[in-house]
């Protein structure tokens, strides 16, 4: 996925809270009064002056309670799981860190991540992680037996920190993981370990994934436990006939050195990938009969199908935009198909698959209509009931409430830029949807519902208000306490020399409007003409016109209208807002064409209608697939935009890979004059302005080798154009001491060198 920010994450629970701000040294700024403060790009980026509070991670423990991670007060540094009630608020420390010191170890290992047995007698604790592609999914795992007051090491005999995913099995009695792209369960009593696959090797992945799947399906951990905990289905790829693309290291030692990473470009070979069932005691693998070439199909999900008897599989072709979901029996490995879903375009995959009835039945998200609609399937026939409003898309699926006989989700059919909680009888009744969330709410809502969904975890923010977490009741949303104020951070945003944000919508013509969100200067003088800078994205993959908490880059633009620039973003048809599928999906075969298109007339427009703002003043700036929007508005627009500053693009899209680039392009060897419309090397040759290139050499995602092949095309044209690389960093920009300080320093005073503020 061609994102941003891109950083290291844990992969379980809700994250820890860092909610940032920003701007930039030795800028003189007018007189402020004792209320108001200048930003500055050190505050953001070298010190903690604009963190959030620290939340969780969070889990729900049972209908009533839920537990986080505490500062111990007892070890320095170390974390106590501290359980609460959701009716009282009554604290109660369950793990004290005295309880996670390793026998023979004097402090307590650090707890990165944690999981609860189904009886909740056992905590199993993930540390010492590493970083694999994107986040830290590999580490240590130790399980806290509560009753015997046992600490025990998983997989000890391992290598440190090589175990992934690791998880309890239905009763408890077990922990199953994957090392070295083989999957083992271990008994807790006696610590046996039997290995579930023997043939785990660079090409042979069993219980994960390689980089394409992980990427582009957010596929990591690959394995799922049978409800009665029998077998255990997996995800096994065949990743020989990938060509290795080779980063290059020319700083970490005294002599370069290359890493191989499999990456398939578009229109090459992909892993082969397959399903299969295999004893949670050891023995032979059953796997399933799916047909057609493994290399040109996905597997895209899997889990058990209400049963132990049989696993579901959506199952895309390569072009994805064919979906069957598949049952597969775990016995045999006989399948049928139980419905279809064809697009012109794309189809997504759905993550909000639930079963009803026993497993008589699912939830299932489709577009088919037009609109992100939920429907009641059923497994037999595969006759499908609409749960949700004709004429508005779903966000997402909260909970299913089969007891209650209601369907929780998300959605906002009135603004794109939101996301509220709405509820729906299970039955069959879409109109009488009904939103959850108070009328009188606005900006960007999101829940973690406990287990019986009378309570939940609610986060709120909007654009320039960082986040409130509360603990709520479901259905009346009765705001019981609050959990995380961030008062600190809230007083210090507020006391920002800025102007609020405006929300707007612009119609360029043909029916088109885009939604839009403009920042102006504190002391915004109509009279006056300001430079105008227009962050972009683009992409299918994301939004930016959204009310919700921006952070550190919200700041940064807050911190550059400081400066006297406006700051404004569009969102162009393609961006994945709430606005129907043709909205979404009309650039499929186009990507970056209309996108580009979008954005150069909407700023056209708004330059002609707004008489405050400079047309030779106009600056693009964007990350990851904004670098590649910057770069088709620089190349294909010189007229509207002057200067551009392109982040991680991919100014050529053969050079992405095929699961992200085939899904909206097709394969380039059939649209090959798709890609090369598409594609903003294609119009280097136009380049007017002034332009500025960033990469990290070492990005595993998009690639630098991009970057350098427009770099040899805009010199075979004689093109002047500035040039910035990170040695080693990744796609985020941000490995080594004061890497993102100087990202933004160096954006800050290249806008300013070329987009002068003061009267035009």
């Amino acid at each position: 996925m061609l994102s941003s920010l891109t950083r290291p994450r844990a992969p379980w629970g809700v994250a820890l809270l860092l909610l940032l701000s920003s701007q930039v040294v030795g800028v003189r700024l007018p007189a402020l009064s004792a209320q108001e403060r200048a930003l500055s790009l050190e505050a953001l980026f070298a010190s903690p002056e604009f963190f959030g509070d620290p939340f969780g991670p969070a889990e729900w423990l049972d209908e009533d309670r839920y537990t986080t991670l505490e500062p111990s007060r007892e070890f320095r540094g170390g974390l106590e799981i501290v359980a609460y009630d959701a009716a009282t608020g009554a604290r109660e420390v369950l793990i004290p860190a005295s309880e996670l010191v390793p026998p023979g170890g004097r402090e307590p290992v650090g707890v990165e991540g944690y999981s609860w047995s189904a009886d909740g007698e056992k905590l199993l604790i993930f540390t010492n992680t590493r970083r694999v592609w994107r986040t830290n999914t590999r580490g240590d795992y130790w399980v806290l037996d509560r009753n015997a007051g046992t600490l025990t090491q998983m997989g000890a005999g391992f290598p440190e920190a090589s175990l992934m995913f690791a998880k309890f099995s239905p009763d408890g009695t077990r922990v199953a993981y994957v090392q070295a792209n083989d999957i083992y369960v271990q008994e807790l009593a006696s610590g046996l370990i039997t290995p579930l696959t023997a043939d785990g090797s660079r090409t042979t992945i069993n219980g994960t994934f390689d980089w394409v799947y992980e990427e582009e399906f957010s596929l990591q951990d690959g394995f799922r436990w049978s409800p009665d905990g029998t077998r255990i289905a997996y995800w096994q790829l065949d990743a020989t006939g990938i060509r290795d693309f080779l980063l290059i290291n020319d700083t970490d030692s005294l002599y370069s050195f290359t890493i191989p990473i499999q990456y398939p470009k578009a229109g090459t070979t992909n892993s082969a990938a397959r399903i299969g069932v295999v004893p949670a005691s050891g023995g032979e693998t059953v796997w399933m009969a799916l047909e057609g070439d493994p290399r040109n199909h996905y597997p895209a999900r899997m889990d058990w199908a209400a049963s132990s008897d049989e696993v579901v599989i959506q199952y895309l072709t390569r072009l994805q935009n064919h979906l069957r979901l598949i049952l597969g029996d775990a016995g045999t490995g006989a399948v049928r198909t139980v419905l279809t879903e064809v697009d012109e375009a794309w189809v997504e995959v759905v993550d909000d698959l639930a079963w009803l009835d026993e497993g008589r039945s699912f939830t299932w998200v489709s577009e088919a209509d037009g609109w992100r609609r939920v429907y009641r399937v059923a497994r037999g026939d595969g006759t499908a009931v609409p749960l949700t409003p004709d004429g508005e898309d779903v966000i997402s699926v909260v909970e299913v409430d089969e007891p209650g006989g209601w369907l929780y989700y998300m959605a906002s059919p009135d603004d794109p830029k939101a996301s509220y909680l709405y509820r729906v009888p299970l039955e069959g009744a879409p109109d009488r949807a009904e939103r959850v969330t108070p009328a009188a709410a606005s900006g960007t809502h999101s829940y973690q519902v406990a287990p019986g969904v009378g309570w939940a975890i609610h986060t709120v923010s909007s654009f320039d208000d960082p986040p409130t977490i509360s603990l709520v009741n479901l259905p009346r949303h009765r705001r019981v306490r609050t959990l995380v104020t961030n008062d600190r951070l809230r007083s210090r945003v507020a006391a920002v020399r800025r102007t609020p944000v405006e929300f707007f919508r612009l119609d360029i013509g043909e029916g088109v409007a885009l939604d839009g969100w403009m920042m102006k200067p504190a002391d915004f003088d109509p009279g006056k003409k300001y430079p105008l800078l227009v962050h972009v994205y683009g992409e299918p993959a994301g939004q930016t016109v959204q009310d919700e908490w921006g952070g550190l880059r919200m700041l940064w633009h807050h911190y550059l209208t400081q400066q006297g620039y406006v700051v404004v973003s569009l969102d162009p048809r393609g961006t994945p807002a709430p606005r129907g599928r043709e909205w979404r999906k009309i650039v499929y075969g186009e990507i970056g064409t209309l996108a580009s298109h979008d954005v150069a007339m909407g700023t056209r427009m708004l330059v002609s209608r707004e008489e405050f703002l400079d047309p030779a003043r106009v600056a693009v700036w964007g990350w990851s697939g904004g670098g590649s929007q910057t770069l088709n508005c620089m190349f294909r627009y010189p007229d509207v935009f002057g200067t551009g500053m392109a982040v991680a693009p991919v100014p050529d899209q053969r050079y992405y890979d095929t699961i992200y680039q085939e899904r909206y392009m097709g394969l380039p060897q059939e649209n090959a004059e798709g890609y090369a419309k598409g594609s903003p090397i294609t119009y280097a040759h136009q380049l007017e302005g002034n332009l500025l290139l960033v990469h990290g050499t070492g990005d595993d995602n998009v690639h630098y080798q991009g970057t350098e092949a427009l770099m040899n095309r805009l010199i075979e044209v004689g093109k002047p154009f500035d040039m910035m690389a990170y040695p080693n960093r990744s796609h985020g920009i941000y490995e080594g001491p004061g890497t993102t300080l100087h990202v933004y320093s160096l954006l800050t005073r290249y806008l300013m060198d070329h987009v002068p503020v003061g009267e035009g």
